[in-house]
Order: C-alpha cells, then sequence, then structure tokens
C-alpha cells in the first residue's frame, strides 16, 4: 500500500489506513528490511532513533512521503520512543503497526491482523512470535491454542492496534522505560472492555536476546542473561503491575507471579556474576513495591536527563 493509497476493503469496518511505527536503538541492516516491509504494508512509516545522537545507519535513510525518521537524540526508552511515534502518525489513520528493529511482516500479514478489527469487540490484534533458529513457537503453549485465540497480554511488537483505542488509552507508560510496557498497556485494554486476539498463522519472527540452555532435573530451560539492569526493571515494573491489579486481574496476576519467580530462581541458579543480578532483582522488587525506581538502572545517556521524566518518584 504505497504513497497512502487505502486498502480495498474485503471486509467491512477493516481498517482502510494503516500506520507503522518502529523504534531503533543502535540498529543493524535488518532494520532496512523492517523499513521495506512496512512500506508495503502501510499508509506511512515513522521511526524513532533511540539511539543517542543518532544511528549510523538511519542517517542514509533519507525522509520521503512515505517514511520519516524522529530523532530525540537520546534514549527515551521503549515505551517513550513509542508514544513519540504515535504523536508523529497521520491523525486519520484507522490503525497503527508497532514494530521492533527486528520484526518483518510482510503486506499480507499485516493485513491479515488488520482484518480481525473488522470485529468491532476487539482492539488489539497480533501475530505470534517465531523462534527462526528452532522452527518453533517461542512461547510453546502457542501449539496448543486455537488459531485465532483471545489472550490477556501479547507482545508489542508486531501489534495492530484500533487508533481510536489507542487514543483513548493515552499510549504506552513511560515510567516503565523498557519492561513490561506490552504487558501494561494490554491489561488497560481489556480494562476498557476491548479484545485482544492472536492470530498463529501469522508468524513473527523475533529474537530474545543471548538465550543458554542450561539442564534442570530431568529436562532444559532457557535462560535470557539479562544484564542486572534489565533484571532491575523486569522485578521492578512486574511487582507495579501485581500491586496495581491483583483485585482488578486476580488471574493474570497469579499466572505473572508464578513467571516473575521462575525468573529469579533461574536467574539466581545459571546467570553469572550472581550477585550483581540478585542485587538488581533485589532493588526492582523493593521498589515496585514501593512505586519507586532507581535511577542507578537506567542507562547511562537517559540518567542524564533532568526533566524528561525520567527522575525518580512515586506513583
Amino acid at each position: 500500500m504505497r504513497d497512502g493509497r487505502r486498502w480495498p476493503l474485503a471486509i467491512p469496518g477493516a481498517p482502510a489506513k494503516v500506520s507503522a511505527i518502529a523504534t531503533a536503538y543502535h540498529p543493524d541492516p535488518r532494520l532496512l528490511e523492517v523499513l521495506a516491509a512496512a512500506r508495503e504494508a502501510c499508509c506511512e512509516v515513522v521511526v524513532v532513533d533511540n539511539t543517542p545522537g543518532g544511528s549510523a545507519l538511519l542517517r542514509g535513510e533519507a525522509p520521503d512521503q512515505q517514511v520519516r525518521v524522529l530523532r530525540p537524540g537520546r534514549n527515551l526508552g521503549l515505551a517513550g520512543a513509542l508514544n513519540l511515534g504515535l504523536r508523529g502518525v497521520s491523525p486519520d489513520s484507522d490503525a497503527v503497526l508497532l514494530l521492533d528493529q527486528d520484526s518483518v511482516l510482510a503486506a499480507g500479514d499485516v493485513r491479515k491482523l488488520a482484518t480481525h478489527l473488522a470485529d468491532s469487540t476487539v482492539g488489539v490484534a497480533a501475530p505470534a512470535p517465531w523462534d527462526v533458529a528452532r522452527s518453533s513457537f517461542i512461547d510453546p503453549r502457542t501449539a496448543l491454542r486455537r488459531q485465532i485465540a483471545d489472550r490477556d497480554a501479547v507482545i508489542t511488537s508486531g501489534m495492530v492496534v484500533r487508533k481510536s483505542l489507542m487514543d483513548e488509552l493515552g499510549g504506552f507508560r513511560e515510567d516503565f522505560f523498557v519492561d513490561c510496557v506490552d504487558q501494561d498497556f494490554c491489561l488497560r485494554v481489556r480494562r476498557a472492555g476491548k479484545r485482544i486476539v492472536q492470530d498463529k498463522r501469522v508468524l513473527l519472527p523475533h529474537s530474545l536476546g543471548a538465550l543458554a540452555e542450561h539442564r534442570f532435573l530431568i529436562g532444559h530451560v532457557r535462560t535470557t542473561h539479562h544484564p542486572p539492569w534489565r533484571l532491575y526493571w523486569v522485578i521492578r515494573n512486574g511487582t507495579v503491575l501485581l500491586r496495581e491489579n491483583w483485585r482488578l486481574a486476580p488471574a493474570w496476576c497469579l499466572a505473572w507471579g508464578l513467571i516473575m519467580l521462575r525468573w529469579m530462581l533461574l536467574t539466581a541458579l545459571y546467570e553469572r556474576p550472581r550477585g550483581a543480578r540478585l542485587l538488581a532483582m533485589w532493588r526492582g522488587l523493593l521498589d515496585g513495591v514501593r512505586g519507586q525506581r532507581n535511577a542507578h538502572y537506567l542507562p547511562e545517556t537517559a540518567r542524564e536527563l533532568d526533566g524528561g521524566g525520567l527522575r525518580e518518584h512515586k506513583r
């Protein structure tokens, strides 16, 4: 769908005009594939370059009628970058496609997702994250679900969101900076009375970073080996969500609490240096309970901000 043309609607009520927002942080050339696919799929593509000082890769990507690059000059975090992109999309868009810098979705796949929004009860349609190296779903439970399944939460990358719903919810939660941004958004979508559906016919090649496999009891487990600053945000933000939602979404909170416990256990067992990681998770837990955050665990460039909403605070 080039030059702002609308899709010919095969299903009445499906969005005719979809805008894409792609976030980038020190991107590799894979981002150019993401942008090329998004050009074909969407009426416009807004790229938010979260790289401090700007990415050399994007300096050669000249803005045109379809692609615009926003350069804040600093790391706004995932939520901040998405919100900046949302402010940059056309006000007459019907839906928004969100993309990471390694998320390539073909035009046909985007259209499949967008047609789910013809159902007025659906607010978000998402693909199924796919591990290319293993030729399997990243979440093994996906194979057991229906072809089109209602979900409590999905990752932001690849989701197609009704634009009116995005406006109603006010975008993404910037105090979370990076982790659990998707979980918080999806909880608010469901509180707004809208469904989240995942179409597992649409596969999203997605990377979880440097995974390592370890023997555990009679089987194997995989760990992410995130750096301590990421572990802080995972536990801090996850704890905030548990504190805020235990009455509103008890089933989700039980499942998420078990995921966090498993994460902490596997990190303690297998990831080194253990001391720094365990300290980061402990501080994240305490700050999540208190509704605070620790500027020590912001990336260095973000820590230099003094007025951008990234200082420590209570909610």
